[in-house]
C-alpha cells in the first residue's frame, strides 16, 4: 500500500515535470507550425512512456540506489570497522583505505553503465574514423571518474578544501588543452558532463553524504557535496590524456615508416 501511495504521488510530480515540454510543443507545433503532429499515437505512446519510465526510475533511486550507497559508505567508514581491519585503535586517513577502494570501483562501474556515455563513445568512433576506440574511451573515462569519486571520499575524510582542488585541477586541464590536438579537445570536455548521469549522480551524492555523517567533525551540508564537480572533472584529465597518447602512437608509427 506504502508503495502505491509513493508511485502515485511520484507520478503526479512527473506529469507536472513533463507538462512544461508537451505544451511547448503543442504550441509550436499548433500556433507556429500550423500543421497536425506527425506520428501523433507514436508520439502520444512516447510520452507516456517517459512518463512511467521516470516514475519507475524516480522510485528505484529513492528505494535502492540512494540507500545503498549511503548505507555501504556509513558502514566501511564506521569506526569500528575501521579498527578492526586496521588492527590498530588510531585512526589516520590511511585508515580508510577500504572506502577509497570502494569509491574508486563504483565510479568506475557506475560510469560504464552510464548510457549517455555509451552514445557519446560511439559517435565518437564514428566521427575520428576508428581513431578513438569506443571501449578505450568509455574505460577511460571511467578510469578520471572512479579517481575522482576515491579523491571526493580523501577530501572528506582529511578535511582538505574542496576548491583547492578544483583550481589544481582546473590548471592540469588548461595544461593539457594547450598540447592537445584541437580537434578532440570538445570531447574530452563533453566527456566529464555525460560522466554525471541517471546511473553515476546518485550513487555519487548518497556515498558523500553518508561517509560525511560518519567521519568525525565533517557536515554533510558543507563536505557531502562537492564530489560531482569533481567526477565531471577529472574525466576531462583523462580523455585529454588518453587523446595525447593516441596521438603520440600515431605520430610513432608514422616515423617508423
Amino acid at each position: 500500500m506504502t508503495f502505491l501511495i509513493d508511485f502515485f504521488f511520484r507520478f503526479f510530480d512527473t506529469c507536472l515535470a513533463i507538462l512544461p515540454v508537451v505544451l511547448l510543443i503543442i504550441f509550436f507545433q499548433f500556433v507556429v507550425i500550423k500543421k497536425p503532429l506527425r506520428d501523433a499515437p507514436k508520439v502520444i505512446l512516447g510520452f507516456v512512456m517517459v512518463v512511467f519510465g521516470l516514475t519507475f526510475f524516480l522510485l528505484g533511486l529513492e528505494k535502492a540506489l540512494f540507500p545503498v550507497g549511503e548505507i555501504m559508505a556509513k558502514q566501511l567508514s564506521n569506526t569500528e570497522f575501521i579498527i578492526a581491519s586496521n588492527f590498530s585503535d588510531e585512526i589516520n586517513w590511511y585508515s580508510y583505505y577500504w572506502i577509497y577502494l570502494f569509491a574508486a570501483l563504483i565510479g568506475f562501474s557506475t560510469t560504464i553503465a552510464e548510457p549517455s556515455l555509451t552514445a557519446v563513445a560511439i559517435k565518437a568512433n564514428e566521427v575520428s574514423g576508428g581513431l578513438l576506440n569506443m571501449w578505450q574511451l568509455r574505460i577511460t573515462v571511467a578510469v578520471g571518474a572512479g579517481f575522482a569519486l576515491a579523491l571526493g571520499a580523501f577530501r572528506i575524510v582529511t578535511g582538505v578544501p574542496l576548491y583547492t582542488i578544483i583550481i589544481v585541477s582546473y590548471v592540469i586541464v588548461l595544461i593539457q588543452t594547450i598540447f592537445v590536438k584541437k580537434d578532440f579537445v570538445g570531447l574530452a570536455y563533453d566527456s566529464g558532463g555525460v560522466t554525471t548521469s541517471t546511473v553515476t549522480v546518485p550513487i555519487v551524492v548518497s556515498i558523500g553524504l553518508g561517509l560525511s555523517s560518519v567521519v568525525e567533525g565533517r557536515d554533510p551540508v558543507l563536505d557531502g557535496f562537492g564530489m560531482i564537480a569533481l567526477v565531471c572533472m577529472f574525466p576531462i584529465i583523462s580523455v585529454l590524456a588518453y587523446i595525447q597518447f593516441m596521438e603520440l602512437i600515431v605520430l610513432l608509427k608514422k616515423k617508423r615508416k
